[in-house]
């Protein structure tokens, strides 16, 4: 969180299909995939092997991870570092920018040409690579942006969110990238941010908008601010009537997905609905349909869903690369399913209900309950555990581990025993993934066929049983 601006370069970055020559870098349709700073050498290891990348750009933060897994990764080739110093084995980004050439040929591509990956998380297995093309990342009509605006997103630049709200849409309405690159959010500090620079339009997770709500600001004249989004995570209707009351600017919520953007919204001279995700916007046809794929009427729960006509639309994702059976998997009957249950009301308005699968979704990151419990298990103590997202306050939802423990460690001090594995999660895997709540248990509720049932869990957390 915190992690602001356009620099996707400076991310841990990977690129497919690029070439190296000696001390200097060149790359023909060169496909980038973003990725967090926050994401651990097991995590990067699977990414470059996965993607069989051919270059990494990365900042100093992540050298020693990528170092230490460099020898499992036959495939890469360069290795680009961002920043002030040097480090040997790695090329220097200052020195490449300050010695190239003036001139520049483009490469040609096709709309459909692959330009990006994103790794998403599911609920079983590693994160799928979801490939985009060069026509599917520039739709922002959500945004309202005008040439004269300045646009500041808070969105980690390893997101999807950031491609789409710092970079191509932003850039093609001739609008102003604001980045301020912070270690770790802080409320007075963004505050004060706002009040100093003449930000226009602000996006950033519902997280951000329930911390700033706490405190009186009223105290605080922002000094151009005009437009405020919201999106990754639902918003609590009493946190859009907060910010509204103090602030005097309404909160424009927006719903969508690694694979296809944005879905649906809540838009300038739209009437808002509190609690609502908005309506469906171009050029998707939103419905909520049942298992069959049938259309339901206003009211009805079902999945949300986006209607395909002759071809995939422009905006949407290519395909799960190497994973066809993924990709086959999204389609029901004439529509794309969305993994996400909703209710449209009678004046076309969508109500998100929850993940139609387990995927946990805390302070706009999508976490995988697979990979928590993978990291869970590489600890001595558990036995196995099941993960499941919790009821929270400030985050929404919360990832929680409910934990079956080893013999010899259950005479162990539970506060103890839990702050050490909370610590090996993050130390296992991207930080953000740790549970913040731990239970220990005798057993798991599982299927006849010995599948962990989430769902029992999750329910009994969300107080639905």
């Amino acid at each position: 969180p915190g992690s602001c601006g356009i620099s996707l370069g400076i991310k841990t970055g990977v690129a497919k299909r690029s070439v190296s020559t000696q001390g200097s870098l060149s790359f023909p349709g060169l496909v980038f995939m973003p990725g967090t700073t926050q994401l651990r050498a097991k995590d990067i290891l699977y990414r470059l092997q996965a993607s069989e990348a051919k270059c990494i750009v990365a900042s100093e933060e992540v050298v020693p991870a990528v170092e230490s897994i460099i020898s499992e990764c036959p495939d890469l080739k360069s290795k680009l570092l961002v920043s002030p110093h040097s480090q040997s084995g790695w090329l220097s980004f200052q020195e490449l920018f300050q010695s190239a050439s003036a001139e520049h040929n483009c490469v040609e591509t096709g709309s459909q040409e692959p330009m990006a990956i994103y790794f998403t998380s599911g609920t079983t297995g590693s994160p799928k690579m979801a490939q985009h093309s060069q026509s599917s990342l520039g739709i922002g009509y959500w945004l309202d942006l005008k040439s004269s605006d300045i646009m500041w997103n808070m969105s980690d630049t390893g997101w999807i969110k950031a491609a789409i709200g710092s970079v191509f849409s932003t850039w093609l309405q001739g609008a102003c990238v604001f980045v301020h690159r912070m270690a770790q959010f802080d409320t007075d500090t963004f505050l004060d941010t706002l009040t100093t620079y003449p930000i226009t339009t602000l996006c950033s997770a519902p997280t951000v908008y329930r911390m700033l709500v706490q405190k009186d600001l009223k105290r605080y004249k922002f000094k151009k601010l005009r437009h405020c989004l919201t999106g990754g995570e639902p918003l609590n209707p009493e946190v859009l009537e907060q910010w509204k009351a103090q602030t005097g600017l309404e909160l424009y919520e927006g719903y969508g997905q690694t694979e296809v953007g944005i879905i649906c919204a809540n838009q300038k001279g739209q009437e808002i609905k509190p609690g609502s995700m908005g309506k469906g916007v171009l050029p998707y046809d939103v419905q909520i349909i049942d298992e069959n794929g049938n259309i339901l009427p206003p009211g009805k729960e079902g999945e949300i869903a986006l209607r395909l006509k002759s071809s995939r639309p422009f905006c949407f994702f290519s395909e799960y690369v190497d994973n066809p059976e993924k990709t086959a998997a999204t389609i029901r009957g004439d529509f794309y399913t969305t993994g996400d249950r909703g209710v449209m009301d009678s004046d076309g308005y969508f109500w998100f209900v929850g993940r139609a699968d387990d995927v946990i979704i805390s302070s706009g990151y999508r976490i995988g309950p697979f990979e928590v419990e993978s990291a869970l298990i590489e600890h001595p103590a558990v036995v196995e555990s099941a993960v499941v997202s919790s009821p929270d306050p400030v985050r929404g939802e919360v990832v929680k581990a409910f934990v079956v423990l080893s013999a010899p460690f259950k005479s162990s001090n539970p506060e103890k025993l839990i702050l050490e594995l909370q610590d090996h999660v993050k130390k296992s895997t991207a930080p953000y993934k740790y549970p913040r709540k731990v239970e220990f248990v005798p057993e798991l509720p599982k299927t006849v066929t010995g599948k962990i049932k989430r769902n029992v869990l999750r329910d009994h957390e969300w107080g639905r049983t």
